[in-house]
């Protein structure tokens, strides 16, 4: 564990968060948010998004130019501070995406829609292409930009950034985090270079 960093779950914690519920990094008029499937259980366990060791997430901004270093899970309100938002379209923390029912996840993306339009963001950034094709009945959708929008927000789709993805390596990642931040004018300023 490294300084400042908070303690990691217990397997019991991670294990006794099946269901719950972490609260969205969500403010009115962000350029970006950012909207998973849903928490994992370890993110339940921590109460934090993306909070996994081995999710490619926070890298990711990084490595896209969207944040000037790589931000750790308990400093996710920071985001707020750059334009930027994380939200899911399930609520409720599984052990696999997999576990969510289609009707689940479109009754989500229902409720993700009437948030949307009460936030205003200027892009909805999805992350996780199954997921995004089956709550929104859109089976061909692929990365990048979509034709539709929720209210006035552009609707972008990026790969899934879990470690579990190996369809997707950290570079693709950047790139694709990078087309979006160019496209919703943002660029992080650096203060120094992370690998890895």
């Amino acid at each position: 564990m490294s300084r400042g960093e908070p303690p990691r779950p217990t397997k019991a914690d991670v294990a006794a968060a099946a269901g719950r519920t972490i609260p969205d990094v969500l403010a009115a008029g962000l350029r970006i948010v950012f909207v998973g499937i849903n928490p994992g259980l370890y993110s339940g366990a921590t109460g934090l998004h993306f909070a996994r060791p081995g999710n490619r997430f926070w890298k990711a901004l990084h490595a896209g130019g969207l944040t000037p270093r790589v931000l750790r899970p308990d400093e996710e309100r920071e985001l707020l501070e750059l334009g930027l938002g994380i939200t899911n379209i399930v609520a409720r923390s599984t052990a696999a995406a997999s576990e969510l029912s289609t009707d689940e996840l479109r009754t989500g993306a229902r409720a993700l829609e009437r948030k949307l339009r009460r936030a205003k963001p200027a892009f909805a950034a999805f992350l996780g292409l199954g997921a995004y094709r089956t709550a929104f009945g859109r089976p061909r959708a692929v990365v990048g930009e979509q034709p539709e929008r929720i209210g006035d927000t552009r609707v972008w789709l990026l790969p899934n950034p879990s470690g579990l993805n190996a369809n997707h390596q950290l570079p693709d990642l950047a790139r694709a985090f990078a087309e979006l931040a160019n496209a919703a004018g943002i660029l992080a300023p650096r203060r120094r270079r992370t690998v890895g």
